[in-house]
């Protein structure tokens, strides 16, 4: 087992013994001993839903009202006559057959990609390359849209991509420790709150099976709530 360090130990004391509100959860976080740079704020959420069964995995995306502190580079997948408009909302890139060319030869500098409907016939090939990444466009995180310079402006700004993994956990970055503690809060009700608009109907018992927060580098902070969702 790999020995504690000083701070992790010391962190460690710091750590509620039981599930506390998110904002005593967050005020608790800023007290913990951490690195120099601004660390992200995450939010993880064990969730009662089976992710074999398809219609139970869970993936979208959501604009916090608080942002997230980063930007993402996005590129866009776009017919002529709308990629000004993409680059003008703040996609690094944007093209069709040209900028599928490029990925295909190994240009990968980019965090999310937007395509429009027609454009995926286009850019399918990519898929195996895309694909493995989280990066290939679908419906149904909001990345294929016919409003491709509206997307890439929301994704651009820190949009949240969230989606169920093998565990049946999601994960998101909720903000930078240096927000206040409010937004932080602000942030992690809407987050909260869309996770448990997004169960399935087919989802029997406890939906929300626990909340834990943490920053980039602390321990994680278990979070008391209400399971509003619960059957």
């Amino acid at each position: 087992m790999p020995k504690m360090t000083k701070r992790n130990k010391e962190n460690a004391k710091l750590v509620p013994a039981s599930p506390v509100e998110p904002r005593e959860a967050f005020a608790t976080l800023k007290k913990f001993k951490g690195p120099k740079f601004d660390q992200s704020v995450e939010v993880c959420m064990h969730l009662g839903v089976d992710v074999k069964q398809a219609d139970q995995m869970i993936r979208g995306s959501v604009s916090l009202p608080k942002g997230i502190g980063k930007s993402k580079r996005v590129v866009a997948f776009c017919a002529p006559e709308h990629r000004q408009a993409a680059l003008d909302a703040g996609a690094v890139k944007a093209g069709g057959e040209d900028l599928m060319e490029e990925i295909e030869k190994g240009w990968m500098d980019f965090d999310v990609a937007i395509a429009s409907p027609d454009m995926m016939r286009v850019i399918s090939k990519l898929g195996k390359v895309l694909g493995p990444k989280g990066l290939m466009p679908s419906p149904k995180n909001g990345t294929v849209t016919a409003k491709v310079a509206e997307a890439v402006g929301e994704f651009a700004a820190g949009k949240v991509e969230y989606r169920t993994d093998k565990g049946g956990n999601i994960h998101a970055v909720i903000g930078k420790m240096s927000f206040p503690e409010g937004d932080l809060v602000e942030n992690y009700n809407h987050f909260v709150a869309t996770i448990e608009k997004a169960r399935p109907s087919t989802v029997k018992g406890e939906y929300v099976k626990g909340i834990t927060v943490s920053g980039t580098m602390t321990p994680g902070v278990k979070v008391a709530f209400a399971n509003a969702t619960k059957e």
